[in-house]
């Protein structure tokens, strides 16, 4: 016959075995992106995607205090804007819409409807990662010292 310490410690044993499988499945999950090409950014509404381009301008909204970054060509052709809320804005260092122009990033999120374009909105700068990019256009991780 079991005691009922063991039965006890048997049941919060399998309550956390049980916890750490559903734990480990969703961070898997939630790592797995899909890299996709930003011309085909509206083929993916709604699903976290990571997209490699080059930042062809940016602006601030002076109202709102929203940056906007438009990823693989210039406003109005670009097809795809990062968004930047204002409340974020204090997370990224510099100013985004000029310092980042004319760069190359990853940028990661969902992607959404924005103003009848794709369009992802980022609240932390780890979604936005500048990289180097060679003439095949190409990604290359820059290296770490």
């Amino acid at each position: 016959m079991i005691s009922p310490i063991n039965f006890i410690i048997f049941i919060v044993m399998k309550h956390l075995l049980a916890f750490a499988a559903f734990m480990a499945f969703f961070s898997l999950q939630a790592s797995a992106q899909t890299t996709v090409p930003v011309k085909d950014a509206g083929k993916h509404i709604g699903k976290t995607v990571t997209i490699c381009d080059k930042v062809f301008s940016g602006k601030q909204i002076t109202s709102s205090k929203t940056t906007l970054l438009y990823l693989g060509g210039y406003y109005p052709n670009q097809p795809l804007t990062i968004i930047i809320k204002g409340a974020d804005r204090s997370k990224f260092k510099g100013r985004p819409e000029v310092d980042d122009t004319g760069k190359d990033f990853y940028v990661t999120g969902i992607i959404i409807n924005y103003e009848g374009k794709p369009g992802i909105v980022i609240n932390d700068p780890k979604q936005l990662r500048i990289v180097l990019i060679d003439n095949a256009r190409q990604p290359v991780l820059p290296v770490k010292k």
